[in-house]
């Protein structure tokens, strides 16, 4: 069996309707808190063996790790703005490495998410190198959080027979309806248009970079979605992984792409850059991708426009989920 973990969540629920595509329906395990049912619908209709709550999760898994073929662990608690270390601490940190020392254990593989964050401001770059892991300075609790983890990862005697960590950079796409401030920017332009035919940027607060220019590396969620499953089917040499495109583009380009989509010309005004995050907002992440094509994944990724395009006409104008 396959367990997916935060399977209810934006990535964890697109994983899981591909794996139904690939002919998986009888074998996943899916776990998430299931009382916030504002997440619901990202799983209706899909095909599961099991639901599990986060809660008795643990134990469940300690009873059946004869059963399970492979561990895509998904779950935490990704917002950026919780200033609660704590809150970190419980669900991200020690969570995942109970989850971890099961699957050392019983020797079974771990895919696991980390999180661009973790380069904070980017200072030593944004290379996937272990090497620079312990000098990476995150700029918000989530990232710490992620590289906590990340250091404790790599300073194991006792690993998965494979294990791979998974920085994700800015994914977009279908499933992130509940996600509400930390949606992507795609679904918060597609709204504003709806709801006042123009979309509001953050302004930038560093004199380096123009209204609407900081840059991040977009990256579609099928893309995300095939690369976890290349690294959970070949099984390449363990470690982190960086996942994104390796072209980092901007918020205006982001949200042009959006107007185009729905055949508008673009309505973009600015406004201040929220004072809670104001201080620890990333200006610029791209993703070094060499790691990941050195390990044999070679598909092309989607560029920006093919994928907003996509996402904007097949699932938010008809409010579809996949």
């Amino acid at each position: 069996m396959i367990i997916v973990t935060g399977a209810a969540g934006f990535i964890g629920s697109c994983l899981v309707a591909r794996l139904n595509e690939l002919g998986h329906a009888r074998d996943i395990v899916v776990v998430d808190d299931f009382y916030k049912d504002y997440k619901d619908a990202n799983l209706d209709g899909k095909g599961i063996r099991e639901w599990i709550h986060r809660d008795i999760f643990l134990h469940w898994f300690e009873q059946v790790p004869s059963m399970i073929s492979m561990v895509i662990h998904l779950g935490a608690r990704t917002d950026t703005a919780e200033q609660d270390v704590a809150v970190f601490d419980k669900l991200n940190l020690n969570y995942s490495k109970r989850i971890w020392e099961i699957c050392a254990h019983h020797q079974i593989p771990l895919v696991y998410a980390s999180s661009a964050a973790t380069y904070g401001d980017g200072a030593f770059g944004y290379d996937d190198n272990h090497d620079i892991v312990s000098s990476l300075k995150p700029l918000n609790p989530y990232g710490e959080s992620k590289q906590d983890f990340d250091l404790w990862a790599l300073d194991q005697k006792e690993t998965p027979p494979f294990w791979a960590g998974v920085k994700f950079f800015n994914v977009y796409g279908p499933n992130e309806y509940h996600k509400s401030r930390m949606a992507s920017v795609v679904f918060h332009t597609f709204h504003q248009i709806q709801n006042t035919g123009g979309m509001k940027l953050f302004r930038s607060h560093r004199k380096e970079y123009k209204d609407g220019e900081q840059q991040r590396d977009f990256i579609y969620i099928k893309d995300v979605v095939e690369v976890l499953l290349f690294l959970a089917e070949t099984k390449p040499t363990s470690g982190l992984y960086n996942l994104g495109t390796g072209i980092a583009r901007t918020f205006h380009d982001l949200a042009a792409q959006t107007f185009s989509s729905l055949n508008l010309d673009p309505k973009i005004s600015f406004i201040d850059t929220p004072a809670d995050i104001r201080d620890t907002y990333q200006y610029f992440t791209q993703a070094n991708m060499a790691k990941l094509r050195a390990a044999g994944f070679d598909r092309p990724f989607t560029s920006l426009e093919d994928g907003v395009h996509e996402y904007v006409r097949n699932y938010l104008v008809p409010n579809n989920y996949w």
